[in-house]
């Protein structure tokens, strides 16, 4: 006696039932973000089959959300190309997904300020335009850091939030660039590039609200963060960062490897290591 047919809506492994349950699935994705693109992906990938794409999977969570305007975003890049430029040890700021990276944290509450008091006064003194200035020892001294002082360096002065800080300031450099060169910031040669940036850093750029300096020591911090933070911020792309430091990156423990008297080399993982697959 043979098998009974399947009904052809069953055959393949697929229901129609399923099917269009899924097809709901997917434009749910499409409409509410990544939660049910997620849920369905999930859904129908096979038994065993991974879902690491390697090297090009980064790529797929490149997508601009704070800049609208793609010719600030190009600015930006060029700008933290030439605070972190490519050379003979690794790849450099855009290679490292660094714009990508800025973008990420100026769309959260990092860019909005939206933990931080953000009433006035606000003081404005040479101290204020040095805010975040990596020659400042002071700078480590704040709220936040280890060792207290009596008196903090200078934190926040100034009714703009971080976003507003980095549009005026690509569009500051756009400007500079066409009063000294007529051309596109983007397009000046790097020499050319250094030279309108160590203006900035002077503080002699000329900025609506806040100083060029403060906009110059939050775009050199952000740029080195994004290079060697994990790369589940959305940037240190494909964790290069770490490998020119022979940084193995995050580890839960290291209980195995301890009694090792030999030199242990560690290939570096990612946060995204310990997450679920």
């Amino acid at each position: 006696m043979t098998e009974p047919r399947q009904p052809e809506d069953t055959q393949n492994g697929i229901s129609r039932r399923n099917f269009m349950k899924n097809t709901g699935l997917l434009a749910g994705g499409l409409v509410g973000g990544t939660l049910f693109g997620g849920l369905l992906t999930n859904q129908l990938q096979k038994p065993g089959e991974s879902t690491d794409s390697g090297k090009e999977n980064d790529h797929l969570l490149e997508a601009r959300t704070f800049f609208s305007n793609g010719e600030d975003f190009l600015i930006l890049s060029a700008a933290t190309e030439r605070l972190f430029p490519k050379d003979d040890l690794g790849p450099g700021a855009i290679e490292l997904g660094v714009p990508y990276f800025i973008d990420r944290q100026l769309a959260g509450e990092w860019g909005t300020n939206g933990k931080e008091y953000m009433k006035g006064p606000f003081l404005q003194t040479g101290a204020i335009d040095a805010y975040e200035s990596q020659a400042d020892p002071d700078q480590d001294k704040g709220p936040n850091a280890e060792t207290q002082i009596p008196t903090p360096a200078v934190r926040y002065q100034t009714p703009m939030t971080r976003g507003d800080i980095f549009l005026e300031g690509v569009h500051a450099l756009e400007k500079t660039a066409q009063e000294k060169f007529e051309t596109n910031f983007p397009k000046l040669d790097p020499g050319q590039q250094d030279e309108i940036l160590q203006m900035f850093d002077d503080g002699k750029a000329k900025m609506n609200g806040v100083a060029s300096t403060t906009f110059f020591n939050l775009l050199l911090q952000t740029t080195v963060e994004g290079a060697y933070a994990d790369p589940v911020y959305g940037g240190n792309r494909n964790m290069e960062g770490w490998r020119m430091k022979e940084f193995p990156g995050p580890r839960m423990s290291y209980t195995a490897d301890i009694e090792k008297e030999d030199f242990i080399v560690m290939k570096p993982e990612s946060l995204r290591n310990y997450q679920g697959h």
